[in-house]
This record gives C-alpha cells, sequence and structure tokens, in this order.
C-alpha cells in the first residue's frame, strides 16, 4: 500500500472510532481534542473529511496544518484556502464553520503559545522550512 493508502486507512478508522464513541479515540490521540473537519475539494469539489487535532485559545477553536512538519501543507489547507466554509464534528455535535486563515503576527504569538502545549508542534515547525498555518473555526 502506498503511504498515502496508507493515511487513508488510517484517518478512516479514525473517523469510525471518533464517531462510534462520542468524539473520543485510543492510540497515539488518546486524551487530545480531535475534531473531524469536512472541507470542499479545492480541485474536486468533492467532500473531503479530515480527522484534526485542534486547540481551544482564548475562547477560539484552532487547528494547525503542521503534516507533521512536511514540506508541503496538507490538502485541508489548499481546500480551507479556496472554499473557507466548512463543517466540523466535535464530540457528539456538528456544524457549520468558516475558516480564518491567521494572519503572520498572530499566528506567530499564537504558535508559540501552542507549542507551550505541546512542544510536537515545535519539532514539525523546525522539520520544515514552510510557515505551518493556523487556522480558526468560527461558528457559521
Amino acid at each position: 500500500m502506498t503511504e498515502i493508502g496508507d493515511l487513508k486507512a488510517f484517518n478512516a478508522n479514525i473517523v469510525d472510532e471518533f464517531r462510534a464513541n462520542g468524539g473520543k479515540v485510543g492510540g497515539p490521540f488518546e486524551g487530545g481534542d480531535l475534531l473531524l473537519l469536512t472541507t470542499t475539494g479545492a480541485k474536486s469539489g468533492q467532500p473531503r473529511l479530515s480527522p484534526l487535532a485542534y486547540f481551544t485559545v482564548d475562547d477560539r477553536l484552532i487547528v494547525v496544518g503542521s503534516y507533521a512538519g512536511a514540506d508541503v501543507d496538507p490538502a485541508w489547507v489548499h481546500n480551507l484556502r479556496k472554499y473557507s466554509r466548512a463543517h466540523i464534528e466535535v464530540g457528539t455535535t456538528d456544524y457549520d464553520v468558516i475558516a480564518r486563515e491567521l494572519p503572520t503576527a498572530e499566528r506567530d504569538e499564537l504558535y508559540a503559545r501552542l507549542v507551550e502545549q505541546s512542544p510536537v508542534f515545535g519539532e514539525y515547525q523546525q522539520k520544515t522550512s514552510r510557515v505551518i498555518p493556523l487556522f480558526e473555526l468560527q461558528k457559521a
């Protein structure tokens, strides 16, 4: 199986576990805050589902386009840049959101705070030359 195939299967299992357990999953995400983000594909126009870790900072819901420090943005980032409207599932609740990519100064200040909470995101940023984007998801 390809790396992309492996990732799709891994994500599909997370989605199934999330939905079966009211938003709770085990494995590497156990105890973490996870949501399901449905975007519109930037190229295909089709719904695309991504399980993502999220942070709540100052009552704002933030997702990180880290892609584990890869040198490219994850597909969902491209999708949100083209279509800012999306849908999320958090726990047993779901609703529509509007995504806002944080501008540089706001992103830099907030990213430092996220790294304090979850140091792995600092490691991801060090692995890549791209600036890892942050998005705020606001209820539509």
